[in-house]
């Protein structure tokens, strides 16, 4: 079936999303993994992707751990840092599928306020032709239901629907409501994926 719509996941697709490498460049790793062995962020961070305000989750976690507070509070003051850098290919190929007209989607397990934060250091995060988040869906990737409710929103057959994410089980929910898929480990092989697919010219997936 035609492609109707391209659906880019953000991290680690468009922006890499790498907090232990942030940590250990800020604090060492011995003492990250100290801390992430004394509290689970990534479990803190899913509720932000699920709705929780993100300044006051986290400031709650620093708050029940005074042993590591100033480091807890790095994941929201210091976000952007983790959030980088952008993946410039991967941009490129955003800004030429917009440039052929086709649609463009995102959707990412991410809260509106780090979305925003991302966009004022990426304005090619504004380029999307309609914006999915989870902080603002209410349920995050893989749960059936957010991909359920961007196919009501949007309309589209979901065959006709291409999703690049970089973790397995993301595209595995999508594929299992009929979602053409890319498992991203590169942005090079998602360019082929373009390409193969009529979407983009070899000379603009560049």
């Amino acid at each position: 079936m035609p492609i109707n719509a391209v659906i880019f996941d953000i991290g680690n697709v468009l922006i890499e999303w790498q907090p232990e490498r942030f940590y250990d460049g800020k604090v060492g790793r011995a003492r990250r993994e100290a801390m992430f062995a004394a509290v689970d962020l990534h479990g803190v961070n899913e509720k932000i992707d699920s709705g929780s305000p993100f300044r006051e989750t986290i400031y709650a976690a620093a708050e029940a751990l005074p042993e590591f507070a100033p480091e807890i509070r790095m994941w929201h003051d210091n976000w952007l840092d983790m959030a980088s850098p952008a993946i410039d290919h991967s941009a490129r190929l955003l800004g030429a599928l917009r440039r052929r007209g086709v649609p463009v989607f995102a959707l990412s397990n991410i809260s509106r306020e780090a979305y925003d934060t991302g966009l004022r250091a990426y304005p090619f995060l504004g380029e999307f032709d309609r914006l999915y988040l989870s902080g603002e869906m209410g349920v995050t990737k893989p749960s059936p239901s957010i991909y359920a409710m961007l196919e009501a929103d949007c309309g589209l057959d979901p065959a006709g629907l291409l999703f690049a994410d970089d973790r397995a089980e993301n595209i595995e929910a999508a594929a299992r409501r009929g979602w053409q898929t890319h498992l991203f480990d590169g942005p090079s092989g998602w360019a082929e994926r373009l390409v193969h697919e009529g979407l983009l010219k070899e000379s603009e997936a560049l």
